[in-house]
């Protein structure tokens, strides 16, 4: 059974530097992504929060406009909010992205006084075992899985006794510095999807209120998606 989080003591995780990361294509950004990377800062009381944009995805198809535009609308979309923080390493290196190297290059970067956090949805994780040196990723970084209402893991799978083998609650996250995997359910729970962003922009239907206004004008003026 996951487990579910509403409510996380302010100091519960402030005893080392926490810096957690958020991968995905960003294909366009919009208000559930940042929502998202905003209440997981607050509840797990993190240090940082990185928004890592992929460049070139290994595990779906290649996104609908350029690394660049990409992430051009993360930094329209983030301009006015201190706490959430756009790394570019993936788009600098203009090569397929792979979470395991992303990890690599921060763990040198960043030094052993920081603990990381690799953040990805339950429906990514359900094909975690399948990602590229996935076991150099436990040993770099801890896991934060989001969960949402309806999905589970499959019984017997992989990832199901991956996760039973090293789940963690506050207390054990606390003191790891890599390994464990801590699943919560963040509270605003918004279903926005950039599938149906882009499909709306395609039908020349409204997209307003899905993402920032800073985004959906940079879209217009770039003629993106249509």
């Amino acid at each position: 059974m996951w487990c579910l989080v509403t409510d996380i003591s302010a100091n519960s995780l402030k005893k080392r530097k926490l810096v957690a990361v958020m991968g995905g294509t960003f294909d366009p950004v919009h208000h559930g992504h940042l929502r998202s990377a905003l209440e997981l800062k607050q509840l797990l009381n993190l240090d940082q929060l990185r928004l890592l944009p992929c460049h070139q995805p290994t595990h779906r198809g290649v996104p609908r406009t350029q690394a660049e535009q990409r992430l051009q609308m993360l930094r329209l979309a983030v301009a006015d909010e201190p706490s959430l923080y756009i790394d570019d390493r993936e788009i600098r290196l203009d090569q397929p992205s792979y979470s395991v190297y992303s990890l690599q290059s921060l763990k040198a970067e960043l030094g052993d006084s920081v603990t990381l956090f690799w953040v990805l949805g339950v429906d990514s994780f359900a094909s975690f075992t399948r990602w590229h040196r996935w076991q150099e990723i436990l040993q770099l970084a801890n896991l934060i899985i989001l969960t949402r209402p309806g999905f589970t893991l499959g019984e017997n799978t992989p990832e199901q006794k991956l996760w039973q083998a090293n789940r963690a609650d506050c207390a054990e996250l606390e003191k790891a510095d890599c390994g464990k995997i801590y699943a919560l359910q963040l509270p605003s729970q918004l279903e926005i999807s950039a599938t149906f962003i882009r499909d709306q922009l395609q039908q020349g239907c409204s997209v307003r209120y899905l993402l920032p206004d800073a985004v959906l004008n940079y879209i217009q003026q770039q003629q993106l998606y249509g």
